[in-house]
C-alpha cells in the first residue's frame, strides 16, 4: 500500500541530488568597472571619499534640509515608486513558490443517479444506481527541478526585484537633486530681485533729480527722457525676474508635495548666496557602487543572464510528480472509516521536447539577444554617467574662474559709475555717460549673482552625478 508513496519520495530525493549539482545557463559575471584614473576636471581624487546619504546637508542650509525632508515624505512620486517595489517583491514571492510543492485540500458532496437503460444498467438487471457521495481529500503537485530551470527563474525575478528597489532609491535621489536645484534657483532669483530693487530705487532718485533740474532750467528734456527710460527698464526687469521666481516656486511646491496655490517660501531680504561646498569626488571605478541607475542596470543584466538558463531548460526533460490522499463514502457517517480511504502517488510524468518547429531555439536566441542588448545598454549608461560627472566638474571649475573674473568686472563698473556721475555733476560730460555706467553696473551685478547661482547648481549636479551618497541595500535616512 505504501510502495507508490515510497517510490515518489525516492524520486524526489534523487531529483534533489541532481538539482543541487546541475544548473543550466551561464553564471553571471558583473561587467568590469571603469579604470581607476582620476576625473579630468578635478585636482585630486580620493577613492574612500563619499557623500553622506543626506547629501544636501553639505550646504548647511536649514531651509533646504526641511524642504528635502518634506519632498521625500510627501511627494506622490515617492509613493508610486514604493508601490512598484512592492509589486516586484510580490512577483518574486509568486515565482519562489514554484520551488515548493503545491498542496491543496478539498471537500465535496454530490447526489447522482445512473441510467437503467445503459449497458451498465442492463447488466445490473435494468436497475439504476443513485445516492449521495461525500469526499474529502488533499492533493499535491511538484515540478522536479532537475536542471535548475526553476532556480534560474527565481534568480531572474530576484534580480528584477533588486532592480526595482534600486530604481526606488534612484527616484529619491532624482527628487532630492531637483529640490536642491530649484531651491538654489529660487535663492539666486531672490539675489537678482534685491539687486533690481536697489537699482530701481536709484533710478527713481535719478529721475526725480533730473526732473527737478529740468524744471529749474539746469537740464534738458533728453536727460529727463533717459532717466525715465532707465527707470522703466529696471522696473520691467524686476517684473520679469519676479515672474521667473513664481514659476520656480510653483515647481518647488509641487516637488515637496504642496499645492502651488499657497506661497511656499518668502523672498529673502538679503540676497547674498553662500559659497558652494566642496564635494568628495572619488574615482570613476566607484561610480557603479555609488549611482543607483548603474547598480539597477547591473541587476537587470543579471536577470537577462538568468533568462538564458530558463530558455536552455526548454531543451531538457521536465519531470513532475502528483499525488492525493483522502476519503470518499456514500454515507457521511462512514467517511472517516478505514474502508473509505483512497490515495494515489503519481504519475511521475516526464515530458521531453522532440519537435517544436524551432520554437525553443528561437527563444534561446531571443534570450541571448536580450542579454547582449542589456550589456550594451549598461555600457551606454556607464559612459553617460562618466560624462555627467565630467560635465558637472567642468562646470564647477569654469564657474569658479568665471566668478573671479566677474568680480573684477563689478569693481570696474562700480568705479566707472562714480566717475561718470562726478563728471556729469561738474558739467564735463552728458547724462548719457551716467546711464551707460548705470547699465554696466547693473549688468555686472546681475551677472555676478547668476554666476554664484550657477556655481551652486553645478555643485548639486556633481552630487547627483556621483550618486548623492547612495549605497545599495539602504534607502535615504529620512525615509527609512
Amino acid at each position: 500500500m505504501f510502495k507508490p508513496v515510497l517510490n515518489g519520495v525516492l524520486a524526489i530525493a534523487i531529483s534533489t541530488l541532481f538539482a543541487g549539482c546541475t544548473t543550466l545557463g551561464p553564471d553571471f559575471k558583473a561587467p568590469p568597472a571603469p579604470a581607476d584614473t582620476a576625473f579630468r576636471h578635478v585636482d585630486a581624487s580620493t577613492d574612500g571619499a563619499r557623500l553622506p546619504a543626506t547629501w544636501w546637508q553639505v550646504f548647511g542650509d536649514a531651509t533646504l534640509d526641511t524642504l528635502e525632508t518634506r519632498a521625500l515624505r510627501d511627494n506622490p512620486g515617492v509613493e508610486a515608486a514604493a508601490q512598484r517595489l512592492l509589486q516586484a517583491q510580490a512577483q518574486l514571492g509568486v515565482v519562489r513558490a514554484g520551488q515548493l510543492p503545491s498542496v491543496s485540500v478539498g471537500a465535496g458532496v454530490s447526489n447522482a443517479r445512473t441510467s437503467s437503460e445503459t449497458s451498465q444498467g442492463l447488466a445490473l438487471g435494468g436497475r439504476s444506481i443513485e445516492g449521495n457521495n461525500y469526499s474529502v481529500a488533499a492533493s499535491f503537485s511538484y515540478e522536479l527541478d532537475l536542471w535548475g530551470r526553476v532556480r534560474r527563474i527565481v534568480e531572474a525575478s530576484d534580480a528584477q526585484a533588486l532592480a526595482a528597489q534600486i530604481d526606488r532609491d534612484g527616484v529619491l535621489l532624482m527628487l532630492s537633486g531637483q529640490v536642491a536645484s530649484n531651491y538654489w534657483q529660487l535663492r539666486g532669483l531672490d539675489a537678482e530681485l534685491a539687486i533690481l530693487r536697489d537699482a530701481l530705487a536709484t533710478r527713481r532718485e535719478s529721475q526725480d533729480l533730473i526732473e527737478a533740474r529740468f524744471n529749474a532750467g539746469l537740464s534738458n528734456e533728453l536727460d529727463v527722457s533717459r532717466t525715465r527710460i532707465e527707470r522703466a527698464n529696471a522696473e520691467a526687469d524686476l517684473h520679469e525676474v519676479q515672474r521667473q521666481r513664481n514659476l520656480v516656486e510653483h515647481a518647488l511646491a509641487t516637488l515637496v508635495g504642496a499645492s502651488p496655490t499657497a506661497p511656499l517660501l518668502p523672498e529673502t531680504a538679503a540676497g547674498a548666496l553662500p559659497q558652494p561646498p566642496s564635494i568628495p569626488v572619488g574615482l570613476p571605478a566607484s561610480l557603479v557602487g555609488q549611482r543607483p541607475d548603474l547598480a539597477a542596470s547591473v541587476a537587470q543584466l543579471k536577470a537577462a543572464n538568468a533568462q538564458i538558463g530558463v530558455a536552455e531548460g526548454a531543451f531538457y526533460p521536465a519531470l513532475s510528480l502528483t499525488g492525493n490522499f483522502g476519503y470518499a463514502s456514500q454515507s457521511l457517517n462512514d467517511l472517516t472509516s478505514g474502508g473509505a480511504r483512497q490515495f494515489s502517488a503519481g504519475p511521475l510524468a516526464l515530458s521531453l521536447p522532440i519537435f517544436d518547429g524551432g520554437r525553443n531555439r528561437a527563444n534561446l536566441a531571443l534570450a541571448q539577444a536580450r542579454y547582449d542588448e542589456a550589456r550594451a545598454n549598461h555600457d551606454t549608461r556607464l559612459l553617460t554617467a562618466l560624462r555627467e560627472v565630467e560635465d558637472a566638474l567642468s562646470d564647477v571649475e569654469q564657474r569658479s574662474k568665471q566668478g573671479d573674473v566677474q568680480a573684477q568686472s563689478q569693481q570696474a563698473a562700480a568705479r566707472a559709475l562714480l566717475v561718470a556721475q562726478a563728471r556729469y555733476d561738474r558739467g564735463v560730460s552728458t547724462y548719457l555717460d551716467v546711464t551707460d555706467a548705470q547699465r554696466s553696473t547693473l549688468a555686472a551685478d546681475r551677472a555676478a549673482a547668476q554666476i554664484r547661482t550657477q556655481r551652486l547648481l553645478a555643485t548639486v549636479a556633481v552630487a547627483r552625478a556621483l550618486g548623492g551618497g547612495w549605497e545599495q541595500g539602504a534607502a535615504l535616512a529620512t525615509v527609512r
